[in-house]
């Protein structure tokens, strides 16, 4: 290997120890930096330590003779750190703590202008002539010197000056170095910044939940919420010492401190409590609702004495007053006091706001807790003497006990006590028990005149009355005399206030003199008012029982009534159901065994319904009647006319009846009599099995059942009495009706038969004419006949000739035969319609029937002597006479009897052998106010199409010339029309017919003739 020329190996050692050297210099640049960033890492809550690690490492990195890192604080510097010998003498001539931040100066330029500023020489004219203030730092030894700023987000907060004392100026790499150390001593006070700020608010946010802990775990006492208040704004603030004050009823309370040396709690125990004034700082912060700051009590003049006593006793020199404020009112304020002057600021004053905000948090709460606790106390006890009122309705002891009880426990008393106003005197009803011999005492001393109890006097209006001190002049000696022996101190009593009139008093005492608070008093009002309504309760209840009571029993009584009424309403002709049930009811609501209901019968009464007593006495007094005479209690009461009360018939001098007592078993008894227009017509007798008077109010019961008997037996007799009179207008009224109908068809049939005479005579003459020509030309067509015979005609002529003759003659002949008929109409209708002379009188109905057969039968024997039917006779020989018009009733009779021929005669006809009997039979029957008569055929009975119209005038099943269809309709109307009676028929086709007639026996009609 070829060596190097020498120059080379010079050139190549100077280039390795240059590179050994800049590796080196690398090597330390880095070992700086991570020496820096352990430093920062080290103590991130320290600024000073980190920044001072920083400049003592540019110091030794940089062979300076004077490092300084400043930081800003506001137009002057505030934190400096200085290492090196010329530090000192630059410090001594220039003291840049106190010097304004300008650009005459290079640290100011380089903050001021944001940039890095390097002067490689001082002696420079140009350098000295840029910045005057060098020659302080060249005095002092430096001749290079270079600044580099702070930054925070490209904002310069600071500057980093470095010094050498030899003129070597900085390269580069040193200068960008340098405001690395720069940046680093930035992030260095920005971490320290952000950590502490971070460590106070954990602090901050660690006391308030502490805070908040020790409200929620003691929410009725706020004072361990002022320790922790107190000793943690001490320490947060890095105080001194603090006190807590409570503003109440005008006068400030010291209830909590911290750090407080003994002559300085001394003093302020002298100072507290006293009312709120300007004469301390904490009544300045108080009344005008905002901080107070004192900077230096040194300096301040302004201070009050009282508080400069205060604040030298405890050693401070700086303090803060806040006030605590709740909706604007101040009721307490924080004290933190400092031992230098000056050392709080704005951060501290917040946190102390914050802790008073705490403290009336605390305040309030304990405040609505205490309320709410009390409110729920009193609704508690509301509610269980409301229970106690609720459960005894009927008996108010319960709750007076209920109610002092309450009072005691939640006014927090000694004793309590109850009173009641009854008349002229006070009377203990409930009281809480101290010990036996007082309560002994208390018990003796009611009841009580009022007129010795002079407290009444000051409640009788309402108000309610407070004794602070029983042993003031002003107590009433009974009073004090009590409070002695009972041993307590103060009292507060309220009156039981009824319609604005005093009816008692409550009252409640403490061991110790004082006035009770306003909601304590108003809570003894409220188990006033309780007891009030307890005793308005008792006795609207016993009025509600009582009227209930009263209520039932009329309802009872008036039930009874109306189940009497409605008997008698249902049994108006029987009065036997009224006096069963007047004798139960009475007996079951006058509370007595037996009763009974007499009635008067001429001189005598006897039982008429009775319950309770023993059969064999019912009987004794259904055979023996009473007489009227003071030997009985019905005798008595008859005589007087008034209601009579025996309290024992056993030992009653003018008692006379035994038997009540041996048989009945009767001891005292009640009479009332039964009076109809003041005259006596039976009695209500009550009776018991043992003496016991009966009461005015069941006396007055029985006396309404008394006349409800009147009513029942007077109501059945009108009853009776109206019935029979109604029967006799009943049967007037029909019998009126039936002459009324009867004199119009009498009148009816007298026109009808004046029409129909008159239309039948103008009838009669032409009818008479036709037959009779019909008859004349019948025999003249015979002569025609006759003559013709001896006529010369031929054969065929002839045939005609005797054809129309012979045609001739049948029409005639049926001329004759229609003719006939229209005559046998003509004379129906004239007999129909005649006036006749008959008399409408009695008559033997018997003897009428009988007559009325002969005539008919004689009659059909004249017409057809061939005829033969066999009569029978039934007659009832009571049926007698009845008033009817003989003529009348005979032509129905005819009638009938004749349409009876009629019938068997064609059943004999169509049956065509002689086994069969044609048989009329007429019977009568006396059916007292009425006659039957019958008339049956064995014919051959009625079809019922036929049975429907049979009564319809005109209308006949015969053939033309046998019937006119007149005989039943004029049947019908002569029966029921004229006579008021009914006609029906019965009838089986092919075995029979029979007529039933029932007419009555008499008659009402005023015009006794018809017509």
């Amino acid at each position: 290997m070829t060596a190097l020329p020498p120059a080379v190996q010079t050139d190549l050692s100077e280039e390795n120890a240059r590179l050994r050297d800049e590796l080196r210099a690398a090597g330390d640049r880095q070992a700086a930096g991570a020496e820096i960033l352990r430093a920062i890492a080290g103590a991130p809550g320290d600024a000073e330590r980190s920044l001072q690690r920083i400049v003592e490492i540019t110091e030794r990195l940089f062979a300076a003779s004077s490092v300084s890192l400043l930081i800003a604080d506001g137009e002057r510097w505030g934190r400096t750190i200085s290492v090196g010998a010329g530090s000192k003498r630059i410090a001594a001539a220039i003291p840049l703590a106190h010097v304004a931040i300008t650009p005459q100066f290079m640290p100011g330029a380089v903050y001021l202008e944001n940039r890095q500023v390097h002067v490689s020489d001082i002696d420079d004219p140009a350098a000295m002539a840029r910045w005057p203030g060098l020659a302080p730092a060249r005095a002092a030894g430096s001749r290079t010197m270079a600044g580099t700023p702070l930054r925070r987000e490209g904002r310069a907060i600071g500057a980093l000056i470095v010094h050498r004392d030899h003129p070597v100026p900085f390269t580069e790499d040193e200068l960008a170095l340098l405001q690395s150390f720069a940046d680093q001593a930035a992030i260095a006070t920005e971490n320290a910044r952000l950590f502490n700020e971070t460590k106070e608010a954990l602090e901050r946010q660690t006391a308030t939940a502490e805070i908040l802990k020790v409200i929620a775990s003691s929410p009725n006492d706020v004072q361990p919420v002022f320790d922790v208040i107190v000793e943690s704004a001490v320490r947060l603030c890095g105080a001194r010492m603090g006190r807590v004050y409570r503003y109440d009823d005008g006068v400030i309370h010291m209830v909590a401190g911290h750090g407080l040396s003994a002559p300085g709690l001394s003093t302020v125990q002298q100072v507290f409590p006293r009312p709120a004034a300007d004469d301390t700082t904490a009544g300045r912060a108080i009344r005008s609702r905002r901080p107070y700051f004192v900077t230096d009590i040194e300096t301040d003049e302004s201070v009050p004495t009282l508080s400069r006593q205060m604040i030298e006793a405890l050693g401070t020199r700086s303090q803060v007053t806040v006030p605590m404020l709740r909706t604007g009112d101040p009721i307490g304020a924080i004290t933190v006091g400092w031992a230098d002057p000056g050392a709080y600021g704005d951060q501290q004053v917040a946190l102390l706001q914050t802790f008073a905000d705490q403290a009336v948090i605390a305040i309030e709460n304990v405040r609505l807790f205490n309320e709410t606790r009390e409110a729920l106390e009193r609704q508690t006890a509301t509610a269980d003497i409301l229970k106690v009122i609720a459960s005894s309705p009927s008996d108010v002891q319960p709750v007076f006990e209920a109610i002092a009880a309450s009072a005691k426990r939640l006014i927090g008393g000694f004793s309590a006590t109850v009173v009641r106003f009854v008349g002229d005197a006070l009377h203990l009803v409930a009281f809480t028990p101290t010990n036996a011999r007082a309560d002994e005492a208390l018990q003796a001393s009611f009841p009580m005149p009022l007129a010795g109890f002079s407290a009444f006097e000051l409640v009788r209006g309402g108000e309610t009355v407070e004794f602070t001190d029983t042993e003031s002049e002003d107590v009433p000696p009974v009073n004090r005399e009590m409070a002695r022996l009972r041993g307590y101190r103060s009292m507060v009593f309220t009156p039981l206030m009824s319609s604005g009139t005093p009816i008692g008093m409550i009252s409640v005492t403490r061991k110790e003199p004082g006035s009770f608070s306003a909601h304590y008093v108003q809570l003894l009002q409220t188990f006033a008012d309780q007891a009030v309504i307890a005793i308005e309760n008792v006795r609207l209840f016993d009025e509600v029982q009582a009227r209930t009571a009263d209520l039932s029993e009329s309802l009872q009584q008036q039930t009874a009534v109306g189940d009497v009424l409605k008997t008698i309403s249902r049994s108006t002709f029987d009065l036997q159901p009224v006096l069963d049930t007047l004798v139960q009811t009475a007996a079951q609501l006058c509370d007595a065994e037996m009763a009974f209901i007499m009635r008067r019968e001429g001189d005598v009464y006897r039982a008429g319904a009775a319950i309770g007593y023993s059969d064999q006495y019912i009987e004794f007094l259904r055979n023996h009647p009473l007489k009227v005479d003071r030997g009985t209690i019905t005798g008595r009461a008859v005589l007087e006319r008034r209601t009579v009360q025996i309290l024992d018939t056993a030992t009653d001098p003018e008692y006379k009846l035994p038997e009540s007592t041996t048989l009945g078993n009767q001891h005292t008894a009640l009479c009332v009599p039964l009076l109809r227009e003041s005259e006596p017509i039976g009695t209500i007798v009550l009776a018991r099995q043992r003496v016991e008077p009966f009461t005015q109010k069941q006396i007055d019961l029985v006396t309404t059942f008394a006349d409800q008997a009147v009513i029942a037996i007077e109501n059945v007799r009108l009853f009776k009495q109206l019935e029979a009179r109604t029967q006799e207008l009943s049967q007037s009224l029909d019998d009126l009706r039936t002459a009324q109908g009867r004199l119009v068809q009498t009148e009816k049939l007298a026109s009808l038969g004046q029409l129909t005479a008159g239309i039948a005579h103008e009838i009669k003459n032409p009818l008479n004419f036709v037959n009779n020509f019909a008859a004349l030309s019948a025999e003249l067509t015979d002569e025609l006949n006759d003559m013709l015979k001896s006529a010369a005609l031929g054969e065929k002529l002839r045939e005609e000739a005797d054809e129309l003759t012979g045609l001739l003659k049948a029409n005639l002949e049926k001329v004759v035969q229609h003719g006939k008929r229209a005559d046998s109409i003509v004379k129906n209708m004239l007999l129909h319609s005649r006036e006749g002379s008959g008399e409408h009188r009695p008559a033997d109905i018997n003897a009428l029937l009988d007559e009325s057969l002969n005539l008919a039968y004689h009659g059909a024997r004249a017409e057809k002597p061939q005829f033969n039917v066999t009569l029978q006779r039934d007659f009832d020989e009571t049926a007698g006479t009845i008033e009817v018009f003989p003529q009348e009733i005979t032509r129905v009779f005819l009638n009938l009897i004749s349409n009876g021929f009629y019938a068997v005669t064609r059943r004999k006809m169509e049956i065509g052998h002689s086994d069969f009997d044609p048989t009329v039979s007429a019977t009568t029957r006396n059916l007292g106010h009425a006659v039957e008569i019958r008339i049956r055929d064995n014919g051959t009975g009625i079809p019922a199409e036929v049975k429907e119209k049979m009564f319809n005038p005109f209308f006949t099943t015969k053939p033309a010339g046998e019937g006119t269809g007149l005989g039943l309709s004029m049947s019908h109307d002569i029966i029921v029309k004229q006579h008021g009676g009914r006609i029906d028929v019965d009838t089986e086709p092919g075995q029979f017919t029979e007529f039933r007639i029932v007419l009555p026996r008499t008659s009402n009609l005023s015009n006794k003739t018809r017509g």
